[in-house]
């Protein structure tokens, strides 16, 4: 009998449970069940093609060997000048580092700044990775809770105020997963101006969403905000805006004082992400951005259908979602819990979606629906709750 002894921290290390849900919805497909999945948080939408011979011409062109840890020079250069494009910053290549998706940035941010005696605050619901890593690490995680009657987004003063000398780290994320919500101007401005009185304070803005919004609105980056650029880590990537998610290619903007540390994290952790990658990523940033438009000019319509479609569901209410692609509604009418609800759904009506509580306590009452399948599937799935909640 095996007398392996794992380190403790092995035993405080969650996981995601979309995939643990898709596995399931996967194996009830298998048994012959029509499933439709709206559980999966990736696009429906193949790479677009400029991306994709992208790749494979780098390929042809013998790119098979190690790039350095942070990146290709030219890729990291793309970057910068895609960031000037977007949102009027100016970024030093030499402060952005390419990661194999965005999860290795989380990773190294939190474990970087966690440990025994610190504090790093997160938000609630969140991205599961955020608290998972925070224990791992041994620090204490400390919620952000996002409310529905704020549209799910923080509240600058509420944060500020559990700011205390053991905080370490804040994660943000807007647009937001799982809520799709979209925190405004004026509270990252208020947080932002709050900040000045902590100094010793890091932020992590996941931003991997930054393209996708809706009704006009702008996004709004920490990178705008000059005075907090010497502390800020600024997360996004390829895999939502590309549907290049199972390309696993991210960055980061980081500061100054943090380049050399993250990128003996790369060498320690993957040596570089893989070179073929790398070059499909400068086509999808420097090429033309109309498939990008397309597919969110899909993903809009479909946002309205399940919108809709959810609030004429028994017992369930949907705020808009105002960014990302994902739908947060309320259940608690219908009398289910959150993983009562999933279980139900799946089992039952053979529609796979995520439990709130999977994103965290303050996701209880809620189950997330991910609109990256069509819209016809889309309807489907409704047409199939309204039959088990009537």
């Amino acid at each position: 009998m095996s007398k392996l002894q794992f380190a403790q921290n092995l035993y405080r290390l969650g996981t995601e449970s979309a995939f643990v849900v898709l596995a399931r919805a996967q194996k009830l497909a298998s048994e012959g069940k029509d499933i439709i999945n709206l559980g999966i948080g990736q696009p429906d939408f193949a790479t677009p093609d400029h991306i994709v011979e992208a790749g494979i011409k780098a390929m042809r062109d013998g790119h098979h060997g190690y790039t350095p840890a942070n990146g290709l020079p030219q890729l990291r250069a793309a970057v910068a000048r895609d960031l000037n494009r977007r949102h009027g910053v100016d970024v030093n290549p030499d402060h952005v580092v390419v990661v194999p998706g965005g999860k290795p940035t989380m990773f190294f941010a939190i474990t970087m700044f966690g440990e025994p005696g610190a504090e790093i605050m997160y938000p609630n619901p969140g991205f599961p990775i955020y608290e998972s890593v925070i224990r791992y690490s041994g620090a204490t995680p400390v919620p952000i809770e996002l409310r529905e009657e704020n549209g799910f987004s923080f509240n600058a003063d509420e944060v500020l105020s559990k700011i205390t000398p053991k905080t370490r780290l804040i994660i943000i994320n807007s647009p937001a997963n799982p809520t799709g919500g979209v925190t405004p101007k004026a509270e990252i401005d208020k947080l932002v101006a709050g900040l000045d009185q902590h100094p010793h304070v890091a932020i992590l803005s996941d931003e991997i969403y930054s393209q996708m919004l809706y009704d006009g609105q702008d996004h709004v980056s920490l990178l705008q905000y000059p005075e907090i650029r010497d502390r800020l880590i600024m997360l996004d990537g390829w895999s939502k805006t590309y549907a290049m998610t199972g390309w696993r290619l991210g960055y980061a903007v980081w500061p100054e004082s943090a380049v050399e540390h993250v990128t003996r994290l790369c060498i320690n952790d993957h040596s570089c992400v893989n070179a073929p990658t790398q070059f499909a990523g400068i086509a999808a940033l420097e090429g033309p951005q109309d498939a990008v438009a397309d597919m969110m000019a899909h993903f809009d319509q479909r946002r309205k259908i399940i919108v809709a479609g959810l609030n004429a569901l028994p017992g369930v209410t949907c705020t808009d979602s105002a960014g990302a692609f994902y739908a947060f509604p309320n259940i608690s009418g219908t009398g289910l819990t959150a993983i009562e609800a999933q279980n139900l759904f799946l089992d039952q009506a053979g529609v796979a979606t995520i439990a709130g509580t999977s994103f965290g306590s303050m996701g209880e009452g809620y189950v997330r629906f991910s609109y990256a399948n069509s819209a016809e599937n889309i309807e489907a799935a409704l047409d199939r709750l309204g039959k088990i909640l009537t």
